[in-house]
């Protein structure tokens, strides 16, 4: 049951570095030299969709690991 536990964590993590990869800064180079944001931005589309799969697969995540730790490795 353990391995099935440890295998499920290692999909969530995959999946959730390749939301986190996928989602799309709008900020450029302006923010590394101190440059404030001007626009305000809401997220639309497929935008705001991986930012919710991203909140999702992280509670998941944290779950699953609190329950792998509390089963005992």
């Amino acid at each position: 049951m353990q391995t099935y536990f440890n295998v499920a964590q290692i999909v969530l993590a995959v999946a959730l570095i390749a939301v986190i990869l996928l989602q799309v800064r709008g900020g450029g180079l302006g923010g590394i030299f101190g440059q404030p944001d001007s626009v305000y931005r809401t997220k639309r589309g497929v935008e705001k969709t991986l930012f919710q799969l991203t909140v999702v697969l992280v509670v998941l995540f944290v779950v699953l690991s609190v329950i792998t730790l509390r089963l005992g490795v």
